[in-house]
């Protein structure tokens, strides 16, 4: 048994994908366990390779029962705790990071500084486990239920300083709307009232809001099987890496080279204030704090009310509509340019 631990979201779930293969080639015929939150089980599926899905919650305790795993590792953060929480589940051995506080001596050094893709495959790599960072496609689910062919205008974040604001992705979706694109404003059901927010004032129908109205599994359908998605930064946009759907995905305290698409993939743009502006807006928001998420430190997410002004980081705020709309266009043209040469 082969136990891995990664009891975060879709878009942390989606970047452990390289090294979940990882284990599963290294480890044919051991089962492979992945200790996640029960939600996440139909993007699981999509992953493949996974034999048992162990619902897990944050880093209180994985509740295993049975046999310890020949193996325990990892791919949830720098640890001590997460590290104690698989310490705590008896393995033969641990594949973790380095981390004294929690009595690991073994493993490579925490790096703040590198893509969430390649950080777990280094983790492996230390362990004689090979890795391939590209190998990032999810299984394509099947569209009956969904529209296919639509733009994906996704507004919300589950951090609110990822968000850039309602009034900019409205003017974006209604310029998609006019220039031909049928587009859909997704979320989560907390993200209806945002979503509905954005459709009234891009003038869109009212079924043109998804958010709420879309399982997991409906959500990675209507991704896989649309024309485009325009996003925050947040699990919708991993999705649209994992099928090699045009995207276009607005970054503001978290960086990019960390967290955003492969730079290697032109149909994918991440915008960023600093690689965008060249001015004293664009320097102030460079300077401005970024964040360095850590999964071993629970997030408290405000819960921001309809009367509550929206204030989005000044990485955010200094991308405007038209660089939107621009980097749309070209990777629109881009994917029209794959598919003629494929075909």
């Amino acid at each position: 048994m082969i136990l891995v631990l990664r009891a975060l979201g879709v878009g942390d779930l989606a970047t452990a994908v390289p090294a979940l293969r990882g284990l599963r080639a290294a480890f044919p015929d051991r089962t492979l366990a992945l200790a996640a939150p029960g939600w996440l089980a139909p993007l699981v599926d999509l992953v493949g390779g996974v034999d048992r899905l162990v619902p897990t919650d944050g880093l209180e305790s994985v509740e295993w029962s049975g046999p310890a795993p020949h193996w325990a590792v990892n791919l949830h953060g720098r640890g001590p705790r997460s590290h104690q929480v698989l310490q705590e589940v008896g393995a033969e051995r641990l594949c973790a990071f380095h981390n004294a506080e929690a009595d690991h001596t073994d493993g490579p050094p925490w790096s703040a500084d590198e893509h969430e893709v390649d950080r777990w495959c280094r983790l492996l790599s230390w362990y004689d486990i090979a890795t391939d960072p590209a190998d990032l496609a999810l299984r394509r689910p099947s569209p009956h239920r969904v529209p296919v062919g639509v733009t994906v205008v996704h507004p919300g974040a589950k951090l609110p300083a990822k968000r850039w604001s309602p009034e900019r992705f409205a003017a974006v979706a209604r310029e998609l709307s006019l220039a031909g694109h049928r587009v859909v404003v997704t979320g989560s059901a907390p993200e209806r009232d945002l979503a509905e927010q954005v459709a009234r004032r891009a003038g869109l129908p009212a079924t043109a809001v998804l958010a709420g109205r879309l399982d997991l599994e409906g959500l990675a359908a209507i991704v896989a099987h649309s024309r485009l998605v325009v996003s925050a930064d947040t699990g919708v946009a991993h999705l649209a890496t994992a099928y090699d759907i045009p995207s276009v995905v607005l970054f503001g305290p978290v960086h990019p080279e960390h967290w955003g698409p492969p730079v290697d993939r032109p149909w994918h743009r991440a915008l960023w204030a600093a690689a965008l502006v060249d001015d004293d807006a664009a320097t102030d928001a460079a300077g401005s704090e970024l964040v360095a998420l850590d999964p071993e430190v629970p997030e408290t997410v405000p819960v921001e009310g309809d009367s509550e002004p929206f204030t989005p980081h000044p990485t955010l705020a200094a991308i405007g509509i038209e660089q939107v709309l621009t980097a749309v266009d070209e990777v629109d043209q881009v994917a029209r340019e794959r598919h003629a040469v494929a075909t």
